[in-house]
This record gives C-alpha cells, structure tokens and sequence, in this order.
C-alpha cells in the first residue's frame, strides 16, 4: 500500500547521505519534498502541516547540527514523527474485569466488517480466548449467512436467531438492538468472554445508520466500538471517520484492505484528525491476514526498514517447535540434509503465509520491488509436486538420481526434465552449505545458490581461481637465459621428487592394495553417508 510513499522517500534520503552539515536550505528542500509525497498519498492537509512543522522544528534544532551524521539523524526524525502520527503505542483490547467483554464493530457497508468480524475471532481465539460472534447486520442480503461461514472457518460459534434479508428487495423484519442484546445474554450463559456484534452498514453516512448503531451501543454498552475503515478510500476516510466519531463514537479504528494498491493516506490522517488509535490492520483476503497494528513496525515498513520483529512472531506462531526440534539436532549430529527435510522446511514457510508477503518486510524490500512483483509463489507448489513424486529412497539418496528416474518424476509431477535437474542440482549445493555450517565452517561461497525465479541469483556464479590464476595460464618468461635454464631446472627437480601414485589404490575397478576390500564402518564417515556407498 505505501509503495509510492516509500519510494518518494527513499528517493529524498538519498540527496542527504554522504552530507557532513546540513544547512537550512538543505532541510527545507527535504521537508518540501516530504510534504509532495504524503500529499500525493491523500494524506489530509491538516495532518501534512502537523507533520512537517514538527519534522522542520526537529531537524533545524541541535538535535541534526551536532550529529555525526546528520543525513541519518534527519531520518531518524522522520521515522519518530510518522510512528506518532500512526499512533506512538501499540493499542490493545481492553477487556472487562467481567466477562464477557463486547466489542462492536461499526463502518460503512462494504469497509469489510463482517470478513473482519471472522478474522478477529480467529486472533482472539488464537490468543486463548472463547469468542462468540452476533450477527445483527439484518439489512444486507445474505449478511448473516456470510457471518456463518466466518464463523465455521474460525472455528467460533455465531449466534443467528434471525436469517436476515436474503436480496435487495425484501424489507427487514428482526430487530437488530434485540438480536444483539439476546447475543450476550447467550454467551453469558455459554461462558465465553468475548462478544463481538457485527453490526450493519450502509453506502454513505445517514441518520438512521447513526442511530441504529448508537441504540445498539446503548443496549450492550461495549467495552471496545471499532470503526472498520477501508484503507483504500482516500481522503474521503477523514469525513467519514469523523461522522461516525460524532454520531456513535468509536474506541479505535481497525484498517481494512491493506493489501490494495491505495496510496495509504487514510493510515496516516485518522489518528490526527478523530484522535482514535488504529488497533488492527487486515492485510488479504484469507481469514489468517488480520494483525496488530504497531506504529512503530509500520513507520519502519514506510522508510524501508523491514518489519522483523513481526517476521519473527509469526514464525513463532506457525513454526512446529518438535520439527524444529528434530531439525536442530539432526543438524548438529552432521546428519545429511534430506529431500525430505526440505519438504518439511518449505511447509513451515508455507503456513507462515504468502513467500511474497514474508520478503517485503524483510529491510530494504523496496529496492528489489521489481523482483518481488515477478515473484510465483506457485513455483513453491511446483517444487513441492517434483519433491513428492520422488520414491522415499530418491529422497534421501539423490545421486541415485539416474535419467530415467528424472524423466519419470518429472512425468508424475507435471514438469519438464529439466526443471527436475536443475531442484537436484541446487537441492546438492544446499546440502554442501548446510553440511560445512553444521562442521562450523561458516557459510560458503557457492557459484549458482539455489535460485528463485524472478529473484537475482545467489554466489558469485564465477569460477573459482586459486592463487596460480588460471589452470591453463602462459608459462612465466624471462629475458635472461640463464634464468629460465636456473627455473627449468627446479622445475624437473620438484617433479622427480614428487611421490608417485599407487595404481591399485581407488582403483575405479575396485581393486586396492588390501585384496580382501575397504570396510565403509572403518572410514571416518559423516552419519548417515554410507548409504551413498550402496
């Protein structure tokens, strides 16, 4: 969503780097062009003034004169005032002391409160909680039977006394301030401790909206009204957040759409302009994109700094501890580092979420934005379908690997010959990294590391040169001939006294200097290699 911002400002940092003082012409050339971009992202203009004028205040102050390196500092600047005009603190829910906790979600029709009311069940639930959902959207058709699907998905309970209306032109007959009162009796009695009402919407602000949302607060008398705001109406979030700020009066603001083409601007106007923190952010489509919102992280994510610290949470959230278990201790026991592995790897990645989504917030995303767009998480599938087709004993010994095994796994997986040879080619340069990190030899540089299409090529992808130069480099001159007779002459001295080679030993026929054979127990193998013996 703040594609373009971030690159109008990644663009104006360049021009301070390098800059040893900054004058004031410098920083209001910067500030100028900091106020162009977040105009041209329909950020609202009372909140671009605010901006600015504190960043100007800051940066002109001795907070940037006597910095070391004042380019930097002006960033840091940035980066503090767009985490307090996002909201400074990450907001959490506030539950009642006694159960259950309501929480009522307000917006205009189609923001996405009833895809949303499913998503933060599921993070509710996730969180330890027993949540229940309350369908009292009676006017939208099919309302209520949507909020029944979400509910199944999240594997949280709904409470619909009343179908609603099932099109456009039939009139509602239930009322909703009495479905949502009877909802929380029910969940008392069902002892969960949360409530959330999915409330209804209409297509542009009206009094009767506001009133039905305002008798609906009065009958529950919620601990949290979130305002569902679709992140990609522009300017027109800041009227709208308004109206419904003055005629209902929410507790914070959830951005949905987050994963749209939008210029962001509603993100960064609806703190300054209601005073209402943004709680949670929906980032796609699937029930599982719903997240936290953190100021701070996304301020980060603006300037192109990555977003680990969610990175890491959502690892912890979906990564199977005991396979990482098992994977940890195979790997200090030197073990190989199977097919099967792999595929084990790549499922984890995969319950993380979207591989496209996991490398944008990783620092610095936007500088291989290009890259990313051409990104298939589809080729994950693909690998997958080659590794699956593979018999259990292909998996762990790939150099059984023979043409006519690849032909046949690349007929069951649906892939061409050649897409086979090159996940073999880079599955064995993966086992030599992993092999030399597990002997404690760091990571090293391997031409041609595995590589993701539409991703640049890992190594140097050159050959190697040892401390000769080439293999087939000119033989030194020299001018004297004394010398070169003196260098000939060393030369035939040190090939005389090199040993000569055993000709039965590593014979490729088999034979070695011990007739009966080598024992594999006897050599000083890694675990589990003898099987590339057999």
């Amino acid at each position: 969503m703040f594609t373009s911002l971030t690159d109008r400002l990644t663009s104006t940092f360049k021009n301070l780097k390098g800059k040893g003082r900054l004058t004031e012409a410098d920083i209001d050339a910067t500030a100028r062009e900091i106020r162009r971009a977040l105009l041209d992202a329909d950020v609202a203009v009372p909140a671009v003034r605010e901006f600015i004028k504190r960043v100007k205040e800051r940066a002109l102050g001795e907070e940037v004169s006597q910095a070391l390196n004042p380019g930097q500092q002006v960033v840091k600047i940035v980066n503090a005032e767009l985490e307090e005009i996002l909201g400074g603190e990450t907001r959490r829910i506030q539950f009642a002391k006694t159960p259950p906790t309501v929480i009522m979600l307000v917006g205009l029709q189609g923001a996405g409160k009833t895809t949303l009311a499913g998503k933060l069940s599921r993070h509710l639930k996730e969180d330890g909680h027993t949540p229940m959902l309350i369908a009292a959207d009676l006017q939208r058709p099919n309302a209520v039977r949507q909020l029944e699907i979400n509910g199944e998905r999240a594997g949280v309970p709904v409470f619909a006394p009343h179908p609603g209306v099932s099109s456009e032109f039939e009139d509602p007959t239930g009322d909703p301030v009495q479905v949502a009162l009877d909802g929380v009796n029910e969940a008392k009695k069902r002892q969960h401790d949360v409530v959330i009402i999915d409330t209804a919407g209409r297509l542009g602000v009206d009094q009767e909206l506001m009133q039905q949302a305002s008798d609906i607060r009065a009958a529950t008398n919620p601990q949290e009204v979130l305002f569902v705001l679709d992140a990609m109406i522009g300017q027109d979030a800041v009227a709208t957040a308004q109206a419904f700020n003055e005629g209902v009066g929410f507790t914070g603001v959830v951005l949905s759409k987050m994963d749209g083409d939008a210029r962001g601007g509603a993100a960064l106007s609806v703190k300054h302009i209601t005073g209402k923190p943004i709680m949670f952010a929906s980032t796609g489509e699937s029930i599982k994109d719903f997240e936290v919102f953190h100021p701070d992280r996304m301020a980060s994510r603006i300037l192109d700094m990555g977003d680990v610290m969610s990175l890491i949470e959502q690892a912890e959230r979906n990564w199977d501890k005991a396979e990482a278990e098992k994977m940890a201790k195979k790997f200090a026991g030197q073990e190989d580092f199977t097919f099967d592995d792999f595929l084990s790897q790549m499922q984890q990645l995969k319950n993380m979420g979207s591989m496209k989504k996991l490398l944008m917030r990783m620092p610095g995303a936007q500088s291989m934005r290009q890259q990313l767009d051409q990104f298939d998480d589809s080729h994950i599938d693909r690998i997958e379908a080659i590794i699956r087709s593979m018999t259990p004993h292909e998996r762990n010994a790939p150099k059984i690997l023979n043409g006519s095994r690849r032909a046949r796994i690349a007929k069951g997986s649906g892939v061409k010959v050649s897409d086979v040879n090159t996940l073999v080619e880079q599955f064995g340069q993966l086992q030599k990294v992993m092999k030399k990190m597990a002997s404690g030899a760091g990571m090293p540089s391997i031409p041609g590391m595995p590589n993701i299409p539409g991703m640049p090529a890992g190594g140097h992808g050159g050959k190697k040169k040892g401390k000769g130069g080439k293999k087939n480099a000119k033989k030194q001159r020299y001018g004297n001939p004394a010398k070169a007779e003196a260098a000939a002459r060393e030369q035939a001295q040190k090939a005389a006294n090199r040993p000569k080679p055993n000709p039965l030993k590593g014979s490729s026929f088999g034979g070695t200097q011990n007739s009966q054979g080598t024992d594999p127990s006897q050599l000083n193998l890694p675990k589990g290699f003898e099987k590339f013996l057999k």
